[in-house]
């Protein structure tokens, strides 16, 4: 099953790097960690507007600000180690500002894409659901599947962005137009394992136990590389043509 194959390409690609992988994301996603570890430990306070002290505010939007350029430096880190062979020096990977920049803005077309195609799918299925609304669950997980495939097709455009190709979303599109039932498998795979790896701590009546933290740092890592990965793999293999095991 390509799919299946596809994903699990990606995990050997982080379990056979594993050395690299931390090189490339450690330092960086320790930056995602304390924003998350910050809002968890320090709660709003509901009685307060906007709701913490300005300190707390101007603390929380520098966090939020390092931890999406440390999630685009990871991603575009690993997509040039794989594709590439480009190896971080020390604990961080080559910094290129420019390729951030525009990896940023991809992923901005990327979401709109996303979010318009699954729009599109669901006035339909409103109307179809207001006769039957005991199925509406099974379209819902439909409509995240939906999602899924069409950040898959479209995607590419990521890593192809990370090596410095240009491609538009139209050449993204066509690059994937026979790998349809492959992508489909492989949302579905993702969503599945994602739902796996995170039910553990979504069922601890305890979020901020340090067990459930620790749990949740560790599981979201393996969760962030692979997911770049499966990109990369998707990209390797129907823009380059590269063979998948």
């Amino acid at each position: 099953m390509k799919g299946w194959q596809i994903f699990m390409h990606s995990v050997r690609l982080v379990l056979r790097n594993l050395g690299p992988a931390l090189r490339v994301s450690a330092v960086l996603y320790a930056v995602q960690v304390a924003g998350q570890v910050s809002a968890l430990y320090s709660p709003i306070d509901a009685g307060e507007v906007p709701g913490v002290a300005p300190e707390g505010s101007a603390l929380g939007v520098i966090l939020a600000i390092a931890a999406i350029v440390a999630s685009l430096w990871i991603a575009v880190g690993w997509h040039r180690f794989v594709l590439e062979e480009e190896y971080p020096h020390g604990w961080l990977p080559q910094w290129h500002g420019a390729t951030l920049l525009r990896y940023l803005w991809v992923s901005i077309i990327v979401g709109i894409v996303v979010v318009l195609g699954v729009l599109l799918a669901f006035i339909p299925i409103v109307l179809f659901l207001a006769a039957a609304p005991a199925i509406a669950g099974i379209f819902a997980f439909g409509m995240i599947g939906l999602g899924g495939y069409l950040f898959f097709r479209v995607g590419v455009l990521l890593p192809a962005i990370a090596v410095g190709q240009r491609l538009g979303v139209r050449e993204a599109w066509r690059a994937t137009k026979d790998a349809d039932g492959a992508i489909v498998v492989l949302a579905f795979i993702v969503i599945g394992a994602s739902l796996v790896i995170q039910a553990p701590a979504l069922l601890n009546p305890d979020p901020a136990s340090i067990v459930n933290v620790v749990y949740t740092i560790v599981t979201g890592w393996f969760a962030t590389i692979i997911g770049v990965s499966v990109l990369t793999t998707l990209y390797g293999h129907y823009v380059q043509g590269r063979p998948i095991d």
